[in-house]
């Protein structure tokens, strides 16, 4: 139903509109800019008719190993950050809410940073309020424990899955 690639500027953004001001407004005026300093990258899902669906944005990240709950921070070296990919957006567009576009997008990302050659450990997001945290840890993701917005997966439970 939906095809997931980079976003291109042959792309049409001006159409896309989730109902969340900051994200429309990144999507419209800032995202191409992250992507040309190479500081994000951005992937839309297009529907049938090349529209785009919903996007989400990754980046390279680190989380303090200290910030991670303790049965994570005991199994990894005791640098004083872990490499991370974050996801930094990810919006849905009013007309297609409500058809699993989110989950597709979010399983999109996973997916490509667990096959990445570069290592990270884990995958991140920031949720925007709890409602966004509920689908995440709904997803298998871990909240931090001084930062209950924050939460991550470990990316060798997402290898394993993709294999």
């Amino acid at each position: 139903m939906f095809r997931v690639v980079p976003l291109d500027v042959q792309h049409d953004r001006t159409q896309f509109a989730c109902g969340t001001p900051a994200l429309d407004s990144y999507f419209a005026t800032q995202v191409s800019q992250d992507i040309k300093r190479r500081v994000a990258t951005c992937f839309v899902a297009l529907d049938a008719g090349d529209a785009i669906a919903g996007f989400y944005t990754l980046a390279a990240t680190s989380v303090a190993l200290t910030d991670l709950p303790a049965a994570n921070a005991k199994r990894l070296p005791r640098y004083p950050l872990v490499p991370a990919v974050r996801m930094g957006r990810l919006a849905v567009s009013s007309g297609h809410k409500g058809l699993g576009l989110g989950a597709a997008l979010l399983a999109n990302a996973l997916q490509r940073a667990a096959s990445a050659d570069i290592a990270a450990y884990a995958f991140v997001v920031d949720a925007k309020d709890d409602q966004a945290a509920r689908f995440y840890a709904h997803h298998g993701f871990i909240s931090l424990p001084d930062a209950a917005l924050t939460l991550f997966l470990p990316l060798a439970s997402v290898a394993a899955l993709v294999k």
